[in-house]
């Protein structure tokens, strides 16, 4: 079965503001009915990335494409067919929230529907009150109703939770997995990694402007330790020798210790801790997190050099 063609496509992408070079080198695609994570800490070009795509922008070099069609040429069509949620949504103050949520379908060809009140409901938002009254995450909520309200291709998503309560976040979860069975295709940018772990198919780290890794997190999780708090018959005497284990800590004697053990050298170090006569073992797999933290820890920093 053939791939289909991505939907959006990203090729080397380049944005300067002067001599500051925001992006550098930018490559992913995303593909019909995924949800894609873009992550990285702020003033790592999450947003500069969004605003290139959405056409506010124009690159300095390279090219990105949205249906096939180029992000800055084409951003009239293109935005017909998108969703778009900021991580700060600004609203006309003397407005009710209500008013600006039919106003925001309105301009995208949609209308107030049973699925907006139900929105509404769930988020727990009050329609009648004055937009200078909002709280962030209550103008926020605003943008997301309007957003799920609409029949969209493409949902681009730049730190859509932040001002929202726990609840509100899983309200947000629900709707973009529904949105993913339902075959559409979203970017969520984000910086907090477990919204992005549980929703997204693949994930793309950027640092400094430049995409650093993509793929699943599956894929990811080779670069990524796994902690174990074991205790042995034995004394694990050898154990800090051997490959691929860090920070070996004692907890009780020498019989019992934590450590993180890098995924290839998983096998040998179990069979080593199986000769010492387990006791008990207790593993915790490797999160986004840990990832996360691999790619930014300074390049010259000792932690990145001794594996610790």
């Amino acid at each position: 079965m053939a791939t289909p063609a991505p939907l959006l496509q990203i090729t080397h992408l380049q944005k300067r503001f002067g001599k500051f070079q925001a992006l550098k080198d930018i490559d992913f695609s995303i593909y019909p009915g995924e949800v894609f994570g873009f992550i990285g800490p702020n003033g790592a070009g999450k947003s500069t990335t969004i605003r290139v795509l959405l056409g506010i922008l124009k690159a300095s070099g390279g090219s990105a494409t949205i249906f096939g069609q180029d992000v800055w040429q084409h951003s009239v069509a293109i935005h017909q067919r998108i969703a778009y949620v900021p991580g700060d949504v600004y609203l006309w103050p003397n407005l009710s929230g209500g008013e600006i949520i039919d106003l925001f379908l309105k301009m995208n060809g949609e209308r107030h529907t049973a699925k907006t009140d139900a929105l509404i409901e769930e988020f727990g938002l009050d329609p009648r009150k004055k937009a200078r009254t909002y709280s962030k995450g209550n103008r926020q909520k605003v943008a997301l109703i309007a957003a799920f309200s609409t029949d969209a291709d493409f949902y681009i998503f730049d730190e859509p939770t932040s001002g929202l309560d726990p609840l509100n976040e899983q309200t947000f979860q629900n709707h973009v997995l529904a949105l993913k069975q339902q075959g559409k295709s979203v970017l969520l940018s984000s910086h907090i990694l477990s919204e992005v772990e549980k929703m997204c198919d693949r994930i793309g780290i950027i640092r400094e402007g430049q995409i650093v890794e993509t793929g699943t997190l599956a894929e990811m999780r080779h670069l990524t330790r796994t902690t174990i708090d074991v205790q042995t018959v034995a004394p694990l005497t050898k154990l800090a020798e051997l490959p691929g284990v860090h920070g070996v800590t004692a907890k009780h004697g020498e019989n019992h210790v934590s450590l993180a053990v890098d995924a290839e050298q998983l096998t040998p170090v179990m069979a080593y801790l199986t000769q010492q006569q387990l006791v008990s073992l207790t593993t915790t797999p490797p999160t986004l997190e840990d990832l996360f933290m691999r790619y930014y820890e300074a390049p010259n920093d000792a932690r990145a050099t001794d594996g610790k």
